[in-house]
This record gives structure tokens, C-alpha cells and sequence, in this order.
């Protein structure tokens, strides 16, 4: 079935089901070789790494996570296209050896489908922990592949991999099937014989696999036979007609004899393989995961050592996180500061455009670079919680809590990708909805899903807890952190109840992995990949974002009557300049105007140079610069003598000034843009949240994409900015100013876990419902209910002269009761399963 290696060059496809330890063995092959894209027309991520040996190159593809090969889950009919497709020269098949038996299916299906095969008996210390072993010759000589023992997280058994795939990529071989199908085996060489009547399929496609697949009634296989068989629809009738005779004779359908005749070979195949390696470990080592899910899935303590968990990541992420920031930010400063110096100077009173634009992508840029060091402790974080496999536990601990909303327990990883920790997006959320069973809590999942704290919402929420929450960090990033997943839950029990309450459901059923120990390279490398994620993001989606809002905040600019006001209030302050300086000896020098305009802004530099120096050493090295680059002004700069002085202190008037009209200017030219526009138009109805244009601006360029909304308020808020102080300390500057509360501060967080789902999101809402009344129905839904929403927090807030911190208490009691009361309304549709199971 592969192709031949070229020149050495292997392309080797990882397969194995989850949790099975596909990413250690991943990384522990590829080292730091790797990169990551999409397959092509889906979002699911392509993960791909290399290494060489001795030979040549060899590429390693990480498949999806996937049990079997059907055509019902958009992860298997990704891994099952690429093989078929691509045909890789090996398939490594990573199998977790202390859950041997549920492995071996895929193992099973993959000789099946006639590719040369090498499987990673991975975790093999886990099976030791539990008093046994498998003998892994015996395994291989049974399966008649290459079996080898590894220990992925330990780098055990990497040049043992390394040796025995480039071993069976040279001799091409490939196992025979090793199930016998029984009363079933007749109609399958029957059926086998019928698809060899076309040459293609003959000659391209794996004809054992396919008739396999087609006793199943897998769609992708019919259409393979459609396709390519001539007498592709008389074959398809053949394979009804018999599958229906079948089922008649024996009582069973050909896909469930086809799965009982692969489980009975497969218990045989571990009975002979694994046996007992010392009883005194089984009953001391072995227990050690029951031990701890005794105590971690107790009925009563799961619920708080999850939130625990959940308080936990938030405390050390974004509160003590944000805290390295204070040294990443002065880096980012001195990068603008920079920049600025290589763009055109400044203007008197306006900037050229490429100057203006220049500092406009830079600010939109450095204020999402600054919460780097946040994603890094986040991801982190969550990394330990996948390798330790408390993941998975989270997972069975909510589902006994979503089922009482009509959800599923299969929702728990949308939820987790989207964010239910943070750090998370809504687009591989809801692309994750593919493995729920049941359209009902499918659909439910995915409407629910954008409410999770996505990592795009994390730089709005730590901006204002870091501007108004400033010793209340850790209760409001607990609300925010808990309440996104109540709002949920209150949503998806009233859509169930309601809109899809005719959806039948189905009850969950995982089976638990072993608790590891996370390894400090495994934890390391994915929360740099993520942040690396999130820094391309920064630079493509946020990046083409500021674009169109620096467009439509510049434009059409101000009016040409109120710019001539501006230039005379400047040239009048000029004109007081000069004359205060006429009796000294530099009048003369500062007649012309292009003069007093380099002085303004050698005076700015100057002064950003002085306060950036870290020591006395660098600022006496700034004064030297300064006095070589500029010996005609150098001496006002550092104003030693009363004639200096003088024009200093007045100089210092006219920035002022200068700075006053600028601010005045930038003001009118966003007020009377087109955004401005949009955004003063919506004050009559955002007022009730407490939202003013500039905030109703920065809300709808975080359509586009959530970041977008911090970027925005940073340009929005420039007061400041050339002094290269953080957004924090402008915002705070300004809401004194402006009124603004942390009851304000409040709202808009409630609106924006409530809002609307991105435009990505939106689109992927489309694709998985099939259906633009769905998405429709996400966008209108959303913001409707979370205007409402945060219209009373503020509102009622305000009336009832509430604090911010009680204002958010009595709305998380009164959402936490709804959540709790409509627990208890009946679900029809599990009372109907509760019926069939009795």
C-alpha cells in the first residue's frame, strides 16, 4: 500500500487513540523539529516534526487522536484520509500498555489496512506499577509486526523506534489480517473478489479494509465504490442484500459481529500476552490511581477540588503572572522608542501618515506582546493538568453536573479547548462537538461554547482588573473565571428545554487513564508552542485588524475649519514663546518655526532617553549623545545658566500646549470618523451598561477578533502614550477624569463574557450546524441577552448604590440559583433513557 522511500526519505504517520501518549513519543522522536498547520478544508490541526538518522530524513505526522476509521467523526476521517491519500511509507501505531486491550482495536485495523506497521508499547512503566507486564516478543510474533517497549516522557526506547521503522520501511512488509470474521468470512471473500473486477480499487485501495467497511455501512467506503467500481451501485445492493441476510440467520448485524469477533481475538491476544509480575506490587504500586480517585472523584470533594483547580490556575496565571510583566513591558517600551526614531518626526500639531500609522501598528502590537509572560505560566498550567491526567477526571466530575443540563459528558472538551480554563479558543472548541453522539447536545455545546474565556478575552480582563480590581485581583478573576461556565450551563438547559428540546441524547461512557507525572520538556515545549500560536495571531489576524480600524478611526479626519482654529491657538502659543525668550541670547536662532519644531521634539526624545536610563552610568551616556547629535540645542536641553533656564521653562509651556491641541485634534479626528460615528450612535442604548463610544469601538473591532479589543483602547487611549507608560496607567489616568467606576468596569466584563462569538467562531458555527439560522441565532442571541444583562448589573448597580464587588456578588448568587434551580427541572429526554435502561 506505501510508496517507495525516496533517496532515503521516509514520511512515517503517528496513530493511536487518546491518551495513548502520542505527543511524548511525538516529541521525544522530533526533538524541537517540528511546526504545525491544518489539514487541507479543515481546522484540525496537522502536527509535523522530522528527524534524520543514517540514511536520510524521516518526517513524522501526528494524526488525530482516534479509536477506529469511520466516516461519523471528523478526526478519524481526517487520520483515515491521509493514510489512504497520502500513503505513508510506515504507520508508528503508540499504544498505551496499561489499557492494552481498548489499543489493540486501532492496532487491529490498522494491519487491516495493509500498511507497513511498527507499534510503541508506550507507558510500559505504568503496567509495572500495577504488578504486571507484557511480553512484548510474543505480542509481536502474534501481531507480526516489530512491538517496542517505550516510555515516551522518559525518551525510553527512541533509538529502538528510530531502528525498527527505517527496518520495516526497507522491507516493505505487512502483517496478514489476524481476525477471523467467521460465519461473516464467506460473504467478505465473496465481497473482496467482487471489488477486484476494478483496477483501480484493486491496485490503490486496501480491498480486505474496504469490505470491511462496506458489511459497516460506511460512507466514505460506498462512495470510494461509487466512485471507482463499475458496477459500483450492483456491488453496494450485493452488500445489502447480504448484511440483511446475515443479520436474519445470525441475530446480529454484520458491524456488530465484525466488532465482537475483534474484541473476543483481542482478549485472547492479551490473556496470552500479559500476565503478573509480582503480586506485592500489584497490591501496594498498582493501587495508587484508585487511591487518588478515591479521594479526587469523591462524590462530595470532586466539585471543590475542581474549583480548587480552577482558582488555582487563575491565581498563579494572571495574578502572579501579570506580575512579570514589569519586565517585559520596559523591553516593549524601549522597542517603540526605537521605531519612533526611525520613522519620519513628528509633526507640529499633525504626523505624517507613515509615522502615525507606524506608532499606531507598534502600540496596537506591544499591548498584546505584554501579556506574553500570562500565556506562558497559563499554558503551562494546563499542560500539566492533560499529562497528568486530571484532565480526563475534570471531564467525568462535570459530567454528572452537565447531564443535569442536557448536556453531555463529551461536552467537558469543547469546554476545555474553548476555555473553560482560559487560554483556549472557540474555533477548535466547536470543532470538537464532532464526537458528541447526539445532535441535541451537539448543538447545545456549540452554542454555548463561545462563552468560555477564550485566551482572546484574557488581555480585556486583565487590563481592567489591573486598572479598577487592583486589591481584589483574585475574587474577580474567580468570578470570571467560574461564572462563564454557569452562564452556559443556564443557556444550555433553556435551549434544551426549549428550541431543542425534541433532540433524543445519549449517556456518556470514558474510561479513566493513569495518573503520570508531567516532564518539565513536555510542559515547557507546549506552552511555548501555544504562546507561539498566539503570537502568530498577533501578528496576521490582529494585525490586519488595526489596519481597518486605523482606517475607519482616521478618516475622513477634521474639518478643515476646525484644523485652521487648531493652527492658530498653535501659532499664538508660539508667538507668547518668542516673545518670553526675545531678550536672550538664542531669540535670533528660534525665529523659524522648523527650529522651534526640532527643539520640541529633541526635548521629547531627550526626556524619554533620561527617564529610560537604568543607571547614572547611562544617563551621563545619553547626555554625551546628545551633546555630539545636537550642539546647538544641548545646551537648553540640560538649561545650566539663567538664559537657558528660561527658554527651558517656557519651552516646556509650549510642549504643553502643543500636547493639549494634539490631544484636542486626535480627540475630534476619532469622534468625527467613521467608527466614531457608529460608536456615538449606539450610546443611547449601551448607556444602560455604561459603555461610551470609545468602549462601544473597541467592542466592535473585537468582533473581528478578541484581542482586537485591547489594541483598539490602547490607541484609543493615547494620553500618555509618548511617555511609553503601560495602557493600565493611561486608563487609570483617564477614568478619574471621565467618571468611569469599576462598576463600569464590571459591566463591560459581563458583556464581554456574554458577547457574541468572533467572526472565525461565527463561520465555524455555520460550518458544524450546517445552518445560518444557528448562526444567526448565536449572533442575535448573544447580544441581545448580554446587553440586557449587563445593562442591569450597571443599571440596578447604580440605583441601589452597590459597589462593584457587591454588585458582582448578588449576580453570581442569582445566576449560581437559576443554574441550581433549573438543575432540577425534569429533562424529558433523559427520563426517556432512564425508561429504556430500566
Amino acid at each position: 500500500m506505501s510508496s517507495s522511500p525516496t533517496h532515503g526519505n521516509l514520511v512515517v504517520a503517528l496513530a493511536g487513540q487518546q491518551n495513548a501518549g502520542k505527543s511524548t513519543t511525538f516529541n521525544m522522536l522530533t526533538g524541537a523539529n517540528q511546526y504545525i498547520a491544518n489539514y487541507p478544508g479543515v481546522t484540525v490541526d496537522k502536527k509535523s516534526g522530522s528527524y534524520r538518522d543514517n540514511v536520510g530524513r524521516v518526517e513524522i505526522v501526528d494524526l488525530p487522536g482516534t479509536y477506529g476509521f469511520s466516516s461519523f467523526s471528523l478526526e478519524e476521517r481526517v487520520a483515515r484520509d491521509f493514510l489512504l491519500d497520502e500513503r505513508p511509507h510506515v504507520i508508528l501505531n503508540v499504544v498505551d500498555a496499561s489499557t492494552l486491550r481498548r489499543g489493540l482495536h486501532l492496532t487491529v485495523q490498522l494491519i487491516e489496512l495493509s500498511f507497513p506497521l511498527v507499534v510503541a508499547l508506550n507507558m510500559v512503566d505504568v503496567l509495572e506499577t500495577h504488578g504486571k507486564r507484557v511480553d512484548d516478543v510474543t505480542l509481536a510474533a502474534r501481531l507480526g509486526v516489530p512491538v517496542i517497549p517505550t516510555v515516551g516522557r522518559k525518551g525510553k526506547g527512541k533509538s529502538e523506534l528510530r531502528d525498527a521503522i527505517r527496518r520495516v520501511a526497507a522491507s516493505n512488509s505487512v502483517a496478514a489480517p489476524l481476525v477471523s470474521y467467521t460465519f461473516l468470512e464467506d460473504g467478505l471473500q465473496e465481497l473482496r473478489e467482487l471489488l477486484r473486477e476494478s483496477a483501480v480499487m484493486a491496485g490503490q485501495q486496501p480491498i480486505g479494509w474496504i469490505a470491511l467497511k462496506l458489511f459497516e455501512n460506511d460512507e466514505a467506503a460506498m462512495a470510494l465504490v461509487q466512485q471507482h467500481h463499475i458496477r459500483g451501485r450492483a456491488v453496494l445492493d450485493w452488500v445489502g442484500a447480504t448484511g440483511q441476510r446475515f443479520e436474519s440467520e445470525h441475530g446480529i448485524s454484520p458491524a456488530d459481529h465484525i466488532l465482537a469477533c475483534r474484541e473476543a481475538f483481542i482478549r485472547q491476544l492479551v490473556a496470552e500476552c500479559v500476565s503478573d509480575a509480582s503480586p506485592t506490587a500489584s497490591s501496594t504500586k498498582g493501587t495508587l490511581t484508585e487511591k487518588i480517585d478515591r479521594v479526587v472523584l469523591h462524590r462530595f470533594l470532586s466539585p471543590f477540588f475542581l474549583i480548587a483547580t480552577v482558582y488555582l490556575i487563575y491565581e498563579l496565571s494572571i495574578v502572579q503572572g501579570y506580575k512579570l510583566t514589569n519586565y517585559t513591558w520596559p523591553i516593549l517600551a524601549k522597542a517603540r522608542a526605537l521605531i519612533a526614531q526611525w520613522l519620519p518626526d513628528p509633526g507640529l500639531l499633525q504626523d505624517t501618515i507613515m509615522r502615525s500609522f507606524g506608532l499606531w501598528m507598534v502600540d496596537s502590537v506591544n499591548t498584546l506582546l505584554n501579556y506574553i509572560p500570562v500565556f506562558l505560566v497559563l499554558f503551562a498550567l494546563v499542560a500539566i493538568l492533560e499529562d497528568s491526567g486530571y484532565m480526563a477526571r475534570i471531564a467525568f466530575t462535570l459530567d454528572k453536573i452537565f447531564k443535569s443540563f442536557g448536556l453531555h459528558g463529551q461536552s467537558t472538551l469543547p469546554y476545555i479547548l474553548a476555555g473553560v480554563f482560559t487560554g483556549g479558543c472557540a474555533v477548535p472548541g466547536i470543532m470538537a462537538t464532532k464526537g458528541i453522539p447526539d445532535e441535541r447536545s451537539r448543538i447545545a455545546t456549540i452554542l454555548t461554547v463561545p462563552y468560555m474565556n477564550c485566551l482572546a478575552k484574557i488581555p480585556l480582563y486583565t487590563l481592567l482588573v489591573n486598572v479598577y480590581f487592583v486589591e481584589q485581583q483574585s475574587y474577580v478573576m474567580f468570578f470570571l473565571s467560574t461564572i462563564t461556565i454557569i452562564i452556559a450551563l443556564i443557556v444550555a438547559k433553556l435551549l434544551t428545554l426549549s428550541v431543542l428540546r425534541h433532540h433524543e441524547t445519549s449517556p456518556f461512557v470514558m474510561e479513566m487513564p493513569h495518573y503520570h507525572l508531567p516532564t518539565l520538556s513536555g510542559v515547557a515545549r507546549r506552552a511555548f508552542d501555544r504562546t507561539w500560536t498566539y503570537i502568530k495571531k498577533i501578528g496576521t489576524i490582529v494585525a490586519a485588524v488595526a489596519v481597518c480600524v486605523y482606517v475607519l478611526l482616521q478618516f475622513p479626519g477634521v474639518s478643515d475649519e476646525q484644523m485652521a482654529k487648531h493652527n492658530t491657538r498653535m501659532e499664538t502659543a508660539i508667538v507668547d514663546f518668542r516673545g518670553k525668550i526675545s531678550e536672550t541670547a538664542y531669540a535670533e536662532q528660534f525665529m523659524a518655526e522648523e527650529t522651534i519644531l526640532r527643539l520640541l521634539n529633541v526635548q521629547n526624545q531627550y526626556r524619554e532617553a533620561k527617564l529610560a536610563a537604568s543607571s547614572q552610568e547611562a544617563s551621563e551616556r545619553i547626555d554625551d549623545d546628545y551633546a555630539a547629535n545636537y550642539p546647538d540645542l544641548f545646551p537648553i536641553l540640560r538649561a545650566r545658566d539663567a538664559e537657558t533656564r528660561v527658554i527651558s521653562r517656557h519651552l516646556r509651556t509650549l510642549a504643553t500646549e502643543r500636547s493639549s491641541i494634539r490631544a484636542a485634534i486626535r480627540e475630534e479626528t476619532i469622534l468625527m470618523s467613521y467608527f466614531g460615528v457608529i460608536g456615538k450612535s449606539l450610546e443611547p442604548i449601551t448607556q444602560f451598561a455604561g459603555f461610551d463610544w470609545k468602549v462601544n469601538i473597541a467592542l466592535i473591532s473585537s468582533f473581528a477578533a478578541r484581542e482586537s479589543s485591547v489594541a483598539t483602547l490602547g490607541v484609543l487611549f493615547q494620553e500618555g502614550a509618548s511617555e511609553n507608560i503601560t495602557l493600565e496607567e493611561r486608563m487609570s489616568r483617564e477614568s478619574g477624569a471621565m467618571g468611569t467606576t469599576p462598576l463600569h468596569a464590571l459591566a463591560l466584563m459581563i458583556f464581554f463574557v456574554l458577547y457574541p462569538p468572533c467572526l472565525a467562531t461565527i463561520i465555524m458555527i455555520k460550518v458544524q450546524t450546517n445552518s445560518y439560522r444557528w448562526m444567526l441565532f448565536a449572533l442575535g442571541f448573544s447580544t441581545t441577552f448580554g446587553l440586557i444583562v449587563a445593562s442591569a448589573v450597571f443599571t440596578i448597580g447604580s440605583m441601589l448604590a452597590l459597589s462593584a464587588l457587591q454588585a458582582m456578588g448578588i449576580f453570581y448568587l442569582i445566576a449560581l440559583g437559576t443554574a441550581i434551580a433549573l438543575s432540577f427541572v425534569k429533562d424529558p429526554a433523559w427520563a426517556g433513557i432512564q425508561e429504556r435502561e430500566a
